[in-house]
């Protein structure tokens, strides 16, 4: 998860749970473009489960919060989780609504909102680039609980965070 790849279907781990090509590429244009704010602050999609996603962040100045030592703003870092957190919900809706279409799926998007967020900042938030994922703990019908990590480029643990979100 190092390098700053391209996300395709090649890249999830068990190719019984793939998505399809386009509800991936569908899932990432939503992530990286649509959400304006996404594209601001320079989110990428790195991998993309049912259970699990995964992205990174390049650190760049408009990021910094600490300006005396070149840390990242903390409200970043909670943007960043909870917009996995995010994803992470709906993908897992899309996992479980695989008899729809891949775009119909998408359209889920339209009553996925945050909840509840709690996020614990456990160092400094110093390095070159950040990776981060979430995990469902739960999907339900109507809510979704998430778990969040963001590590440092040398996998450092910064931040933990969880997530409730309202996905029906």
């Amino acid at each position: 998860m190092g390098e700053n790849r391209c996300m395709s279907a090649s890249t999830l781990q068990d190719p019984a749970q793939q998505f399809e090509p386009e509800f991936i590429e569908a899932l990432r244009v939503l992530f990286e473009e649509q959400i304006v704010f996404n594209r601001l602050l320079g989110l990428k999609l790195v991998d993309i489960r049912p259970d699990r996603v995964s992205a990174r962040i390049d650190m760049k100045p408009e990021l910094i919060g600490h300006f005396v030592h070149g840390r990242m703003h903390g409200g970043v870092i909670s943007a960043c989780l909870d917009a996995l957190g995010g994803l992470a919900c709906l993908a897992a809706l899309g996992d479980r609504h695989r008899d729809e279409p891949p775009l119909q799926r998408m359209l889920r998007f339209e009553k996925l909102g945050t909840i509840d967020l709690r996020i614990d900042y456990l160092r400094p938030a110093v390095s070159e680039h950040f990776e981060m994922h979430a995990d469902v703990l739960r999907l339900g019908s109507r809510v979704g609980s998430t778990r969040m990590a963001f590590h440092a480029a040398n996998g450092l643990l910064l931040a933990a965070g969880s997530g409730a979100y309202i996905v029906s």
